[in-house]
């Protein structure tokens, strides 16, 4: 078991978004327990509130956005997965444009803002999903399933037909360490020839060799090389840590995808909260459905209390 966690300070950054181009700050303040993370429009409909649930998923093209109450922010794949990976259960995200800033193209720089920022315990205990069946979404080649686990743990594996990839795997067990030695520091990737055509298409106006490792036919053009020699399969861990924040709360099970992406991670999400008879909710405090995927979790067969032995 562990108690409910936010920052002890607020910390504030700025950017460009890698679809728009355009500028924005981001700041990051401390939130009551059960307040879960919520983005607050700090530009024309200012101060109106999005919970980051999967209630609010929009479809869109290479990234994970959601939108309600008179805003949509883009995006936020990288951040979630900063929060998540260091056990960052409650905050308001304040942003003033349409999309979270891309900074380096990795979950890092958001990492070292937290670390700054500092964390703090809270007085409530932290709840957690635990499967107790397996679930699968498949389309075509690409799956994602999660199955029983005494532990989160993730493994993802990704074939392309390029000499630096090919086919890479990557096993990954949860705690805060991990997620910030081995996850945090991978970049978000493209090749050359899908980054022109997104330029053409008016995409990727903010993406550029310092937040992107674009790859040509036979290498990759950023000067720096890589930071992993698998660095691509760690980023889609990255986006997968992510992109199930929007589960509400931790999950306690294996996560095994094969060339999968932000669609069959967020269809899998959704398929989990659609079936409260593969899962049970352990060490929810009575009346702990405050945040929305929260509430949506009411119906679940809850489990008493017990002393969780989740790494830290």
């Amino acid at each position: 078991m562990r108690l409910q966690q936010t920052l002890a300070n607020s910390i504030s950054c700025t950017g460009v978004g890698l679809h728009s181009g355009q500028p924005v700050t981001l700041t990051i303040r401390p939130a009551s327990p059960d307040t879960g993370i919520v983005f607050v429009n700090r530009n024309g409909h200012a101060g109106a509130s999005l919970a980051a649930t999967v209630k609010h998923l929009v479809p869109t093209e290479l990234c994970t956005a959601i939108s309600g109450n008179g805003f949509q922010v883009k995006t936020i794949e990288h951040l979630l997965a900063a929060l998540a990976g260091l056990n960052v259960d409650n905050v308001y995200v304040d942003v003033d444009a349409g999309e979270a800033p891309v900074m380096d193209g990795s979950s890092a720089p958001f990492v070292r803002l937290i670390r700054s920022a500092g964390l703090v315990s809270q007085n409530k205990r932290q709840p957690y999903l635990k499967m107790t069946r397996p679930l699968e979404v498949v389309d075509g080649s690409r799956r994602i399933r999660i199955e029983p686990s005494s532990t989160p743990r993730i493994t993802y594996s990704i074939q392309y037909d390029h000499p630096l990839i090919h086919t890479q795997a990557y096993a990954y067990e949860y705690s805060a360490d991990a997620f910030e030695s081995e996850i945090a520091e991978a970049r978000t990737f493209g090749f050359l020839e899908e980054v022109e055509a997104l330029w053409a298409r008016g995409l990727g106006r903010g993406g550029n060799l310092d937040n992107t490792v674009v790859l040509s036919k036979d290498g990759v053009l950023n000067e720096s090389g890589l930071r992993f020699a698998d660095e691509f399969v760690r980023h889609k861990v990255l986006d997968l840590i992510g992109d199930f924040s929007l589960l509400g709360v931790p999950f306690i099970g294996h996560l095994i995808a094969d060339r999968s992406g932000h669609a069959l991670h967020t269809k899998l999400v959704k398929q989990i909260l659609d079936h409260p008879d593969c899962w049970v909710l352990l060490n929810a405090d009575h009346g702990v459905a405050a945040t929305e995927p929260l509430s949506a979790l009411q119906t679940a067969r809850s489990a008493p209390a017990v002393a969780l032995q989740v790494a830290s």
